[in-house]
C-alpha cells in the first residue's frame, strides 16, 4: 500500500471513526446530528465557497486537462440519472458517484507525489469543481423536487414553465450556488476581503472539512451499513474506478499529457466527498447509502489510489 495514500487518507479514515464512537457513546443524539448537519451546510459550507471563489481568476486557468474532467464527471452523472430515472434519489446517488474529496486528501496527496506544480494544477480544478458539480447538482435535485411537488398536485397545478422557473429560483438561492457566484462576482470586483473578515471566513472554511467528517462518522453510528453495503459498493465502485479510468480515457482523445493528466486522474480517484453526504441530508433522501457509501469509498481508496499511483509510476 502507497505511503502517501496512506499518510493523506489516515486522518479522514480518524476522524469518520472519532465521529462514529461519538455518535455511540451518546455524547450527540440524533437531533444535535441533524442541527449540527444544518450548522455545517447553512454557515460553513458558505464561508468556504464564497472564500474559496473570491480569488478566482477565470481568464487564468487552463480548462483543457478541466475539460476531460467534467466531460467524464458527466458522462457518469447523468449515466445515473438515466439507469435509476429523474428524481431526487438518482440525483444525490449520481453527485456521490462523481463528487472527490479534492481539498482534504487530494491537495496533500498530489503535493506529496507531485510537489508544487502539482497542486497548483489541482488549485486550478478544485476553483471549479464545487461550482460545476454542486451547482449543477442543485439545479437536479431542485427540478426533481419541483416535479414530484407539480406531481402530488391536482390537474389545476403548476404549469410546466412556472415549475422550472420555481425550481431555478431554488437552485439560485440556495447555499451552495449563491456563496460560488457572489465569490465569483467579488473575484472580478478586484476588491480584497478586509482582514478581520478573511480571518473569520477562513477559520469557518476551515472547520467545514473536520466538521463534515465527524457527522458522517456520526450519521454511520446510527446507519444500518448490512442494508445497504450493495449500493454503497456499487457507489464506491463508480467513484474510485469508473471515474478515473474516464478521465484518462478522455484526457487522451483531448491530448491532456504529463503532469496535467496525472493530476487529473489521481483527482478523480479521492473517494467519495462528505458535501454529498450533507446534500442527503438537505434533501432527505438515500441518506443511509450516501453514508455508507462515503466511509467505504475512503477505506477502499486506500487500495484503489495505491494502483493508480503505481500505475502512473509513482508508487
Amino acid at each position: 500500500m502507497n505511503p502517501l495514500v496512506v499518510s493523506a487518507l489516515l486522518p479522514v479514515v480518524i476522524l469518520v471513526a472519532i465521529g462514529f464512537i461519538a455518535a455511540r457513546a451518546r455524547l450527540v443524539g440524533a437531533a444535535g446530528i441533524k442541527d449540527l448537519s444544518s450548522l455545517v451546510f447553512m454557515v460553513l459550507t458558505p464561508a468556504l465557497l464564497f472564500r474559496t471563489m473570491s480569488t478566482v481568476h477565470l481568464e487564468r486557468l487552463d480548462f483543457a486537462p478541466i475539460a476531460a474532467y467534467f466531460a467524464a464527471a458527466f458522462i457518469v452523472f447523468f449515466g445515473v440519472l438515466v439507469l435509476r430515472g429523474f428524481s431526487r434519489e438518482s440525483a444525490v446517488l449520481a453527485l456521490a458517484a462523481t463528487f472527490s474529496n479534492t481539498v482534504m486528501i487530494g491537495i496533500p496527496l498530489v503535493g506529496l507525489a507531485f510537489g508544487e506544480a502539482g497542486v497548483v494544477i489541482l488549485l486550478t480544478l478544485i476553483s471549479v469543481h464545487a461550482l460545476v458539480l454542486l451547482t449543477s447538482a442543485t439545479i437536479v435535485l431542485e427540478l426533481a423536487v419541483a416535479r414530484e411537488a407539480a406531481g402530488k398536485g391536482s390537474a389545476g397545478g403548476p404549469s410546466a414553465v412556472r415549475t422550472v422557473t420555481m425550481a431555478a429560483r431554488n437552485a439560485l438561492i440556495h447555499p451552495v450556488p449563491l456563496p460560488i457566484i457572489a465569490g465569483l462576482l467579488f473575484a472580478t470586483s478586484g476588491w480584497t476581503l478586509p482582514t478581520e473578515v478573511d480571518k473569520v471566513m477562513a477559520w469557518l472554511g476551515a472547520a467545514f472539512g473536520p466538521m463534515a467528517l465527524l457527522l458522517v462518522g456520526m450519521t454511520l453510528a446510527n446507519t444500518a451499513v448490512r442494508a445497504h453495503w450493495k449500493g454503497a459498493l456499487a457507489l464506491a465502485l463508480a467513484k474510485n474506478a469508473v471515474m478515473p479510468l474516464l478521465v484518462a480515457g478522455l484526457c487522451t482523445v483531448l491530448g491532456v499529457k504529463g503532469l496535467a493528466m496525472l493530476v487529473m486522474v489521481v483527482a478523480a480517484s479521492m473517494p467519495i466527498g462528505a458535501n454529498v453526504f450533507l446534500f442527503s441530508q438537505r434533501y432527505a433522501v438515500a441518506e443511509d447509502v450516501v453514508t455508507a457509501a462515503v466511509g467505504l469509498s475512503s477505506l477502499l481508496s486506500l487500495l484503489s489510489l495505491s494502483m493508480v499511483l503505481a500505475w502512473l509510476g509513482q508508487g
